[in-house]
């Protein structure tokens, strides 16, 4: 079974988030409500993808991406940001830290689903 970390501060989105990957069928949500929390979970489990919201409390979505392209263990790990922040000047940031895609909310979920088995099939 593929694991997928979703960091999302909000319960309501991260509870979308992880119905979406858990849907597909094959995948496991490991669910994180914040940037912190989600590098506390990097190194306890054996991810394939990580989906991250950008505005979260403490340590924000573009410096969790930050971290895991920078870090030898992580970097190849497949990243998407599925955030509010739609603007092309966020969009770009997003991919130039390293993400792999950028997914404004509100998502369509069959979009997502299509990303992730596009990445892990």
């Amino acid at each position: 079974m593929k694991k997928i970390l979703v960091a999302e501060d909000s319960a309501t989105m991260r509870s979308l988030l992880v119905e979406t990957v858990e849907s597909l069928g094959g995948f496991q949500a490991i669910e994180a409500a914040s940037g912190f929390e989600a590098l506390r979970l990097l190194p306890r489990e054996a991810l394939d993808l990580i989906i991250t919201d950008i505005n979260m409390p403490d340590i924000n979505g573009l410096e969790l991406v930050s971290f895991v392209r920078q870090s030898d263990i992580y970097r190849h790990i497949p990243i998407f940001i599925v955030s509010t922040e739609g603007s092309q000047r966020d969009r770009d940031k997003g991919l130039a830290l390293g993400a792999n895609e950028y997914v404004v909310k509100p998502f369509d979920p069959r979009q997502l689903q299509e990303l992730i088995v596009k990445y892990l099939p």
